[in-house]
């Protein structure tokens, strides 16, 4: 089994861009899973099983992030795409917490980036953007030639050992580079693991306490004039 996962800000084109790659796996005979997390709605999955007619799943993370559902639920992805046949998985994330990564060691991770979303966008990601394999660069057509090598610059900046594809997804072009990658993509290896830290911090904002101001949670806080700081065992 080979796993690739998709991350990226919303509409930024990730589904286009996997549509075009599962266009060309399918010219090779290359069984693939797909399966999306979203938070709220999405209806991917049913169009990608209807066009392609491979296995394909949904879940909704809900109150969850959309990057932690995927650390859950993976292994069990895994698991339900081999008993498919599959050999490649492919994971769209929606990708929301900019300070979590989604991708897995032994795994290729790829990043969608809308280059019109502005030239600061790289700059703003992390971990989503500085830890993946391969940052694709959508829309490309929509932005002046200044304004690219600006955008892939700012890219490179943030992560200097990524591999930058720029792409105009809706016509396919600039996808066979990023197919040529995915061939090369190593078997997962098990257990899995997190390829880099998730955050440290927690709070009792995400546990649900509703309260304003900081004298009224604990855990990893901080103050409108002072950094982190840490209260309660």
């Amino acid at each position: 089994m080979k796993l690739v996962i998709f991350a990226g800000p919303p509409t930024c084109g990730k589904t286009t861009v996997i549509r075009q790659i599962l266009k060309r796996m399918t010219v090779r005979n290359i069984q693939t899973a797909y399966l999306k997390i979203d938070v709220l709605y999405a209806d991917d999955d049913s169009l990608i099983g209807r066009e392609f007619g491979i296995p394909v799943k949904k879940i909704y993370s809900g109150e969850l992030c959309p990057d932690h559902c995927n650390v859950v639920v993976l292994d069990e992805a895994v698991e339900w795409a081999e008993k498919e046949g599959a050999g490649y998985l492919f994971v769209e994330t929606a990708g929301l917490c900019l300070r979590c990564s989604p991708y897995v060691e032994n795994a290729l991770g790829i990043v969608v980036l809308e280059a019109t979303s502005g030239m600061n966008l790289p700059r703003k990601i992390g971990p989503m953007l500085t830890l993946a394999d391969i940052g694709v660069i959508t829309k490309i057509d929509l932005i002046s030639q200044a304004e690219r090598e600006v955008f892939r610059y700012r890219v490179l900046e943030t992560a200097n050992q990524i591999t930058v594809v720029e792409s105009n997804a809706l016509y396919g072009i600039g996808i066979d580079p990023i197919v040529k990658h995915i061939l090369r993509t190593p078997d997962l290896e098990f257990p899995m693991y997190l390829r880099g830290n998730p955050p440290v911090g927690t709070c009792t904002i995400c546990v649900g306490k509703k309260e304003i101001g900081a004298k009224n949670h604990f855990g990893v806080l901080r103050t409108l004039d002072h950094e982190l700081f840490y209260v309660g065992e």
